[in-house]
C-alpha cells in the first residue's frame, strides 16, 4: 500500500499598488526548521488595480498566477499583503474626511508639527480635559462633542481622538471614543493605542492620518478576504506593516497608519531575499512614487523619529524610507515661465492616457484628436477627470459648488478643457482629487515609454496624441517644446531617469547626516551628475550598489550606474519583490510602559490602558515587566503567530544628588516576534 506524500505548503504574496496589483506563489525548498527564507517562485503575474472595486484587480492577479502554477488553491496555506495604497495616499493628499477630536489642548496646538496642514478644512472639536506627565487627570467636560456630534455624524467617515498625555492615562480617550461609538457608530482612533511616545500634536497627526486611511485598509482586507473565500481558500490573511513586519489583516483593519511604507517594506524584505546582498540602497519605482532605503547587514534601516511620509512626520516606527512623488504614472508638465521649461514629474499620479485609452477607447482617443486639430495649443489639453469609483458615503461633506462639479464628472474620462468653465473650478476639481472622489487622467512617463515602444500592454494611439499635444505647446521664445512626439517622449523618460539618480543620491546625503541641507545636496547632485563645468571638479559615487526594484527598473535604470557611480543590479523577480516580500517576512509587535515618580517614594506605572502606584521601585519595575510580557503576547497571538519569542528590556532615567541614586522614570519595552501561523 502506497502513503499518500503531503505536497509542500504553498504561499501566496499579494501586492496592492497604485497601478499595479501583484501575485506571486512561493513555497518551501528546505523544512521548517531551516527557515522559511529558504523557497523559489511558482508563479507570477499582475493585473490594474481597481480602485473603485480592488477584488476586481486581486481576483485577476491571484486567478492569473494560480493558472500559470497549476496549483490547487486548497494548498494554500497563508496568504500575505503588502500595499503602497496607504502610502499613495499620503503623497497625494487622499483620505476620507474626519473629525479630530483634542483633549486639553488648545487651538495653537494645531499649528505644531504639521497638524494644521494636515488637517486641511477638515472639523476639530476641542474639549476640556486631559493629564499631566504622572498621569494625574485634569477635569473632563463632553459636552462641546456631544452637542457636535449629531451633525459630525453626517458628514465625517471616522473620528481621531487625542487627550493631553494620553500615554501615560488614557482614561480621557476612552471615555471621548466610547461616546463617539454610542452615538455614531463610526470608527474611532485613539492615540495611545498607536503610540507611547510623548509630543501630543505630532500623537494627533498619526491619529489622524490613522482615522483617515480606515475605511481605504477595510475595503483592501475586505476584497481580499471576499476572493479567498469565493476561491475557497482557507488561510491566515497578513498584511506587511512599514517595518517589513507581518501582522494579521484585523490587525491592520484597526491600524491602517501601520501600513504607511508596507510595500517598501516588503521589497526590501524581497530585495535581500532575492540578491543576497546584504548592504545596497534599494530604489523601489512604482506608479507613483520611488522608495529609497538603505540596507546594512542584511537589515534595513528603521526610522528612529518615525516614518516620513508626504511630507508629514508620523509617530509609526517603520523603515528608514524616503519617498519621493516620481513614479511610471507620475504627472508631466512643464516649468512655467522659462524660456526653456524643464520637464517637471509628480508628485500627483494621473491614469495614463494609453491606460484610459485602453479602457475607454474613442471617448478618450476622439477628444485628444479634436484637442490636436485646434490652431493653438491649450492649456487644459490631454486631461480628463473621471470618478474613482468609491462609495457615495465617502463624498459626505461637499460643498455646493464641490457637488455641481461631482455630478458632473461620471465613469467615463471627460475632457476637462469642457468640464471647467472658470479658473475658480481648477482648485474645486483638486479638492475632489485630494479627496480620492475623481481620477485625473494625463501623459506621464508610462505614456512616454508607449510611443517609444519601450511598452506596449496599453494604447499607444493614445499616448502618442499626448505627446504630440505636448511636443507643440511653445517655450518662451514662441519654439515649440520638441520636434516629435517621440523626441518629447525620450526627454521625459531621461528626465525620470535623472530623477531617480537625485533622489538616490538625496538619500545617501540624508543617511550621511545631511538632512535639513537639501537645497545643498540637490545643488551637489546637479553639479556632479551634470560633470557641469568649473573650478572645483566634483564627482558622486555611493559605496555600495543600487538594487533597482519595480516593473519598470529595467527601463528606468538602465542607465543609472553612470550616475550613481556603482553598480544597479535589477534582480529577475524584480517586478514582484513586493509580493515576494511579503511571504517570508516574520511577526513582530512591541508592548510598553513607563514608570515615573510622581513624589518621593511614590512609583507610578502606566501600562495597558491602566495607572498603579506601587511604594518601592523594584515592585513597579516587575509589574512593569509582567505587564508588557503579558500584552505583547496577547498582542502578537492577535498580529497572527503562535510561536513568538519574547525579548523585554529596561532602560532607566536616573541622576545623582549628594552621591544618592535618584530614580526620575524607567522605560520597559518587551518585543515578540515569530513566524505567522499558516492552515494545517
Amino acid at each position: 500500500m502506497s502513503r499518500k506524500i503531503n505536497p509542500k505548503p504553498v504561499f501566496l504574496g499579494i501586492d496592492t499598488g497604485g497601478t499595479y496589483t501583484d501575485a506571486v506563489l512561493w513555497s518551501e525548498t528546505e523544512g521548517p526548521q531551516q527557515g522559511r527564507n529558504k523557497g523559489k517562485v511558482l508563479a507570477k503575474a499582475k493585473a490594474l488595480t481597481t480602485r473603485h472595486d480592488l477584488a476586481v484587480g486581486i481576483s485577476g492577479a491571484v486567478d492569473a498566477v494560480l493558472g500559470n502554477a497549476g496549483t490547487d488553491p486548497a494548498h494554500i496555506k497563508l496568504v500575505s499583503m503588502s500595499t503602497t495604497l496607504a502610502t499613495n495616499a499620503l503623497v497625494e493628499g487622499q483620505g476620507g474626511r474626519v473629525a479630530l477630536v483634542m483633549i486639553g489642548f488648545s487651538e495653537a496646538d494645531i499649528a505644531r508639527d504639521g497638524l494644521k496642514a494636515a488637517l486641511g478644512t477638515d472639523p476639530v472639536v476641542f474639549c476640556p480635559g486631559g493629564h499631566d506627565v504622572h498621569g494625574n487627570t485634569a477635569g473632563l467636560d463632553l459636552s462641546g462633542l456631544l452637542a457636535a456630534l449629531p451633525q459630525l455624524g453626517c458628514s465625517v467617515s471616522g473620528f481621531a481622538v487625542c487627550a493631553y498625555f494620553a500615554t501615560r492615562n488614557p482614561a480621557h480617550e476612552i471615555a471621548a471614543r466610547d461616546l463617539i461609538r454610542e452615538k455614531t457608530g463610526l470608527p474611532v482612533t485613539s492615540s495611545h493605542e498607536l503610540s507611547a511616545k510623548l509630543g501630543g500634536p505630532r500623537r494627533a497627526l498619526t491619529t489622524l492620518l490613522n482615522a483617515r486611511l480606515i475605511s481605504m485598509i477595510d475595503r483592501l482586507v475586505a476584497a481580499t478576504e471576499g476572493f479567498l473565500e469565493a476561491r475557497k481558500i482557507v488561510a491566515p490573511l497578513m498584511v506587511v506593516r512599514g517595518d517589513g513586519a507581518l501582522v494579521s489583516a484585523a490587525f491592520a483593519r484597526q491600524r491602517p497608519i501601520e501600513t504607511i511604507l508596507s510595500g517598501p517594506a516588503a521589497s526590501l524584505v524581497g530585495a535581500r531575499h532575492m540578491t543576497g546582498l546584504d548592504d545596497a540602497v534599494v530604489s523601489d519605482i512604482g506608479g507613483t512614487t520611488t522608495d529609497v532605503a538603505v540596507l546594512d547587514s542584511g537589515r534595513p534601516r528603521l526610522d528612529p523619529e518615525g516614518a516620513t511620509v508626504g511630507g508629514y512626520r508620523t509617530m509609526v516606527e517603520a523603515v528608514a524610507m524616503r519617498t519621493y512623488g516620481l513614479g511610471g504614472d507620475s504627472e508631466v508638465a512643464l516649468e512655467d515661465g522659462a524660456l526653456n521649461p524643464k520637464i517637471l514629474l509628480g508628485p500627483r499620479r494621473l491614469v495614463p492616457l494609453a491606460l484610459a485609452g485602453m479602457a475607454h477607447g474613442e471617448a478618450v482617443t476622439a477628444e485628444l484628436e479634436r484637442q490636436l486639430r485646434a490652431p493653438n495649443p491649450g492649456r487644459m489639453d490631454g486631461r480628463f477627470a473621471v470618478r474613482t469609483g468609491v462609495p457615495a458615503r465617502l463624498a459626505a461633506g461637499l460643498t455646493a459648488p464641490e457637488t455641481r462639479l461631482y455630478e458632473a464628472v461620471g465613469s467615463v474620462p471627460l475632457a476637462i478643457d469642457k468640464l471647467l468653465t472658470s479658473n475658480a473650478q481648477t482648485a474645486t476639481l483638486n479638492r475632489l482629487v485630494s479627496r480620492g472622489l475623481v481620477h485625473i487622467c494625463g501623459f506621464t512617463p508610462s505614456d512616454a515609454a508607449h510611443v517609444l515602444g519601450k511598452q506596449s500592454n496599453w494604447d499607444p494611439t493614445a499616448a502618442r496624441i499626448g505627446a504630440e499635444l505636448f511636443a507643440r505647446k511653445r517655450d518662451g521664445r514662441g519654439h515649440a517644446i520638441a520636434m516629435s512626439p517621440e523626441g518629447f517622449s525620450e526627454r521625459v523618460l531621461v528626465t525620470l531617469t535623472r530623477w531617480s539618480a537625485e533622489v538616490i543620491l538625496e538619500t545617501a546625503f540624508t543617511e550621511d547626516g545631511l538632512d535639513g541641507a537639501a537645497a545643498v545636496a540637490h545643488a551637489l547632485v546637479q553639479r556632479a551628475v551634470d560633470a557641469h563645468p568649473g573650478i572645483a571638479r566634483l564627482s558622486v559615487a555611493l559605496d555600495r550598489p543600487v538594487i533597482g526594484l519595480g516593473a519598470s527598473a529595467p527601463l528606468h535604470y538602465a542607465g543609472l550606474r553612470a550616475l550613481v557611480g556603482n553598480d544597479c543590479v535589477v534582480p529577475a523577480d524584480t517586478d514582484v519583490a513586493n509580493a515576494l516580500g511579503a511571504v517570508v517576512g516574520q511577526v513582530r509587535v512591541s508592548a510598553e510602559a513607563q514608570v515615573s515618580q510622581p513624589k518621593e517614594g511614590l512609583f507610578r506605572l502606566a501600562s495597558g490602558g491602566r495607572v498603579r502606584d506601587f511604594l518601592d521601585e523594584p515592585a513597579a519595575i516587575a509589574a512593569a515587566q509582567a505587564d508588557v510580557r503579558a500584552i505583547v503576547a496577547h498582542t502578537a497571538r492577535d498580529a497572527g503567530t503562535d510561536s513568538a519569542e519574547i525579548d523585554v528590556t529596561t532602560e532607566y532615567r536616573v541622576s545623582t544628588v549628594e552621591g544618592q541614586r535618584l530614580f526620575i522614570e524607567a522605560q520597559v519595552v518587551a518585543v515578540a516576534s515569530g513566524r505567522p501561523r499558516i492552515a494545517v
